[in-house]
């Protein structure tokens, strides 16, 4: 799996790591980034299709 580095306000980050953990949401920072990801490009595809703009 590739790796990718992102700059991230501290705010964010701390915010972030209070869903991660053992008995929390996430187990670790990298599952929490993709599932936010995989949710976002969800939400977009759902707009797209909303707006009538067919991918390819």
């Amino acid at each position: 799996m590739p790796k990718v580095s992102v700059d991230i306000p501290q705010q964010l980050l701390d915010d972030l790591n209070c869903h991660v953990g053992e008995g929390r949401k996430f187990v670790s920072q990298s599952d929490a980034i993709r599932t936010a990801i995989r949710k976002l490009l969800d939400r977009m595809d759902d707009v797209d299709t909303m707006h009538g703009r067919v991918k390819e």
